[in-house]
């Protein structure tokens, strides 16, 4: 056996931001006692012999020997330890963190909700993960595969995913005009549920965001309009009058009797609110009181004594002090306005 045929230093110099396994290119090359292992950070190196999934090379710098490879040797059955070369199939995993990766509900979740009986939403968002068990990712779901990318793990993973989250929304009971303020919340939970989940096939979820929920056209314009109502009421004032403006306007536009007859109808109309609206407008000034300073009653303004006490009632100019009867609106002395 010559040396070409050994492999001597093992390494992944570099992998892809979307890559989680790379297989090593042995090429027919042997593993040679004293063969060199260099792991990076963010990787993890493993070795797979006989189909097994054995010895397990964390980040650092590695020579071998029995001491290191004990799964190897106990599966080669070597009783005297690592004495000679074996094949091996090398697999280097990504265990950096995966961010920003999609998911969405494909088809609508139905839930039952109370203002608008069943409803189809859909949901859609982003979550993180990382391989955290090297050894039990490889076993669990990429097996013998040569590459294994975030692509194949986002398939795989979609419809546990619809599920929880599917199992999350219909236990909540939260209210479709609430979803949108619970979407921190919702996510904490998925995270949570998936946690023992994750430890089965090697990974963790390390966020798991909602971003956006979708709600069919029918509802959605249920929505509008109750938002469209909820204005019109609190404002139902300020459109009767702009209405009434506004048909006046039209009507004069058209030369034509039921034209005229709107407009004088609309004018009429306007006339008699607006000679209202005046009208209050001197009631309120007529019913404008001040304070008898002998027994604190309130009286109106032009009263010259307190129908309370029988106190006269004195006013003084505020800028000369002179004295006026009530009801003056200038004083006397100086012309300031009362």
């Amino acid at each position: 056996m010559g040396l070409f045929n050994i492999l001597k230093l093992i390494e992944c110099k570099e992998m892809s931001s979307n890559l989680i396994v790379w297989k090593y290119p042995v090429d027919n090359k042997e593993v040679n006692k004293g063969s060199k292992v260099t792991v990076r950070e963010g990787q993890a190196c493993i070795f797979c012999t006989k189909g097994q999934m054995a010895d397990v090379f964390l980040p650092g710098f590695y020579t071998l020997d029995t001491d290191n490879i004990p799964l190897i040797t106990k599966i080669l059955s070597w009783k005297y330890g690592f004495e000679k070369p074996f094949k091996t199939d090398i697999y280097f995993v990504n265990t950096t963190q995966f961010t920003n990766m999609k998911w969405g509900t494909s088809n609508p979740i139905i839930i039952r909700d109370k203002d608008f009986g069943s409803v189809r939403l859909k949901a859609f968002g982003t979550y993180a993960f990382r391989v955290k068990d090297p050894y039990i990712f490889m076993k669990e779901l990429s097996g013998t595969l040569s590459v294994y990318t975030t692509a194949n793990i986002m398939e795989w993973l979609r419809s546990t995913l619809i599920t929880y989250i599917t199992d999350i929304i219909g236990e909540a009971k939260v209210p479709v005009l609430d979803m949108a303020s619970n979407q921190l919340e919702f996510g904490n939970i998925v995270k949570d549920k998936l946690k023992e989940y994750g430890k089965q096939i090697g990974i963790e979820i390390s966020a798991f965001n909602f971003e956006n929920f979708s709600l069919p056209d029918e509802v959605q314009k249920a929505l509008d309009q109750s938002a469209s109502l909820g204005v019109l009421g609190r404002n139902m004032d300020v459109y009767t009058r702009k209405a009434q403006a506004d048909a006046m306007v039209e009507a004069a536009k058209n030369p034509g009797t039921a034209g005229q007859g709107m407009g004088m109808g609309m004018g009429m109309g306007m006339g008699m609110f607006m000679a209202n609206q005046f009208n209050n407008m001197g009631q309120q000034q007529n019913e404008v009181k001040i304070v008898c300073p002998g027994c604190g009653n309130h009286i109106k303004a032009d009263a010259k004594f307190c129908p309370e006490c029988g106190k006269a009632i004195i006013r003084q100019c505020p800028k000369c002090a002179t004295t006026v009867t009530p009801g003056t609106k200038f004083c006397p002395n100086c012309g300031e306005k009362l």
